[in-house]
């Protein structure tokens, strides 16, 4: 028999760490979307991602509340089955889905109360400047625990968006997840913007910015100004590896970087990484089954970072502060 030989198995420090640190922390999904891959959709996994965000419309259009449900109780049960605590998801209330998707959602959290935290966030995926859109996000705001949105869904009038979301969440007392620099590009400085109106409105300790990619092209002094800034704003930073590192090649020159948020360089200047695991087999994301292990890893293994306890409050404690359970 062949003798093994010792090694520092990090994996197992980490996960033992996780699990005395109260288990994993989700902190941020689409499960409303989840499992809605077909042979038909596959055909359209290349599209870029805001032609994705329409040709998910047949989805919420078709969708009953009980296909709805079933798909958030299955995303459920795998993350309950790899120890995870808690959990936030955003869930689309817009004009084509109407509120099936809450109404999917209050039976769900009802069914795993006992199991699972979850959070919801309102997911107005057209954005809220025109009147029917708005109307359905106030709609959502007042279901969802968190005030959520995307950026980019009312480009190029980002600040009013921005505005918006804001002061509807001062208005409810509750905190805010917007989707920020998500294309990988130097064109983009959403979380920038996202930063200064959270000290605008107030709202330090209470913005979190979701993925942050295209920081990563920004030139070293740029981006130690966005850090100085978020870390002004207390903003966090939520990071999704595997959904992300599938960024478009480019020609545009920028420095060396992996298109995963760039959560080593965040941490130095005090700003908490949390993660989560975004889309799980759809259009957006075929093949991602929602392992958290795996974006843990990747997470360090892109930024090749491996400070353990820093490691362990992204996939615990800052996930609970992203969520606002601390």
């Amino acid at each position: 028999m062949t003798k093994k030989v010792p090694y520092l198995d990090l994996k197992k420090e980490i996960l033992q760490k996780i699990k005395k640190n109260g288990g994993w922390v989700n902190a941020h999904a689409h499960l409303d979307r989840a499992f809605t891959i077909t042979p038909e959709k596959f055909k359209l996994v290349n599209n870029k991602r805001h032609e994705k965000w329409m040709l998910n419309a047949d989805i919420r259009k078709s969708s009953t509340v009980s296909q709805i449900h079933d798909r958030m109780a299955q995303a459920l049960e795998l993350l309950i089955a790899q120890g995870v605590s808690a959990t936030v998801t955003f869930v689309d209330v817009t004009p084509d889905v109407k509120d099936k998707a809450i109404k999917a959602a209050q039976k769900v959290r009802d069914e795993y109360r006992s199991q699972i935290t979850i959070k919801y966030i309102s997911l107005p995926i057209y954005g809220v400047l025109k009147k029917e859109n708005r109307e359905w996000f106030d709609i959502g705001a007042d279901f969802a625990d968190i005030i959520g949105g995307t950026v980019k869904t009312d480009a190029p009038y980002e600040a009013e968006h921005i505005d918006i979301m804001l002061d509807k969440a001062k208005a409810q007392k509750k905190i805010v997840h917007l989707h920020v620099d998500e294309l990988n590009i130097p064109e983009e400085h959403e979380t920038e913007l996202l930063a200064k109106k959270t000290i605008e409105h107030g709202m330090e300790g209470k913005v979190v910015g979701i993925h942050g990619i295209s920081i990563n092209t920004y030139p070293k002094r740029r981006r130690e100004e966005v850090y100085r800034l978020m870390e002004k704003a207390k903003m966090i930073m939520v990071a999704c590896p595997m959904s992300w590192i599938d960024g478009w090649r480019s020609e545009v020159l920028t420095p060396t970087h992996n298109s995963v948020t760039p959560a080593d360089e965040m941490t130095k200047y005090g700003i908490p990484v949390a993660f989560g695991i975004d889309n799980l087999y759809d259009i957006f994301k075929p093949m991602n089954d929602g392992n958290m292990w795996n974006d843990l890893r990747l997470l360090m293994e892109a930024n090749r970072w491996f400070d353990i306890d820093e490691i362990v409050k992204v996939a615990t404690i800052n996930g609970r502060k992203a969520l606002g359970i601390v």
